[in-house]
């Protein structure tokens, strides 16, 4: 038996924390290197987006090629495996900093998305809501002549589209009231709802330890559950390639592959 499965065996309700570790073998790429550092320039910046029409046509722009890939992503072994231990009782929440609905598509039901999910859009104005796919083809047909170009995937539904003049790429606007239509994650520069917050907050408490999968811990936003914990005396597990910024509070640390080491659920 290795530590790995010596450590879930010994704490039957597991806060579970999840990040883009667990989505690169269903071909979604991930932001950090092994040292935790940029593997790209940082995501786009909310206040930016906001704020600037062109930056929104080039985040659209590298949407539009993007989604075709990320839109059709399907969970991997790690992704059934979490489902699996849920199914074994063991999961008093799975927090996911993932946007891509693959643990819910695995199978997982206890599951809060911290920064939200790329499978739909909203208006920034009114609320108004539309699934991903639909405004897709509200994009396609707006542009044309750039529904066949390709690009290298880039994590979270972007792609690496270089070399073009997005000056002429047509952003639909909210059909109700014409505001700024964004996709229903949180942005760099954003702060994550605070009812999620709150939910993730009470499953730590509740649970008698912690397993991060697949995240450097590098974001604030899922750091401070494993901070909290680990100071409240839990017990913290980490699955991961590479460094976290939670290594000195870890009891556990695997440095593989997620669905290699949790093949054995």
């Amino acid at each position: 038996m290795t530590p790995l499965q010596q450590f879930i065996d010994a704490y039957p309700r597991l806060f579970v924390l999840t990040g883009a570790g667990c989505s690169t073998d269903s071909g979604i790429p991930d932001y950090r290197d092994r040292d935790g550092q940029w593997k790209r320039a940082p995501p786009v910046n909310y206040g930016v987006f906001m704020g600037d029409a062109s930056t929104r046509r080039r985040y659209w722009a590298r949407s539009m090629i993007g989604w075709r890939r990320f839109g059709c992503a399907l969970p991997n072994g790690t992704h059934h495996a979490l489902a699996r231990l849920e199914q074994r009782g063991q999961v008093e929440l799975l927090v996911t900093q993932n946007v891509d609905r693959l643990h819910q598509r695995a199978g997982s039901e206890q599951v809060v998305d911290l920064h939200g999910r790329l499978d739909e859009v909203r208006c920034m104005g009114c609320d108004w809501r539309l699934p991903r796919g639909a405004f897709q083809q509200w994009l396609v047909k707006c542009n044309p002549n750039w529904a066949q170009l390709d690009a290298a995937d880039a994590p979270d539904g972007d792609a690496d589209l270089v070399g073009h003049d997005f000056t002429q790429f047509e952003v639909p606007p909210c059909p109700l009231c014409g505001g700024i239509v964004k996709p229903d994650v949180v942005f760099f520069g954003e702060s994550v709802p605070r009812d999620r917050v709150t939910i993730a907050t009470r499953a730590w408490q509740a649970a008698d330890a912690v397993l991060v999968v697949g995240s450097s811990l590098m974001v604030y936003s899922g750091y401070r559950f494993v901070d909290a914990a680990a100071r409240a005396g839990k017990p913290v597990a980490a699955v991961t390639l590479g460094r976290t910024r939670a290594d000195p509070l870890l009891t556990l640390k695997v440095d593989a592959p997620c669905q290699e080491a949790l093949a054995f659920l």
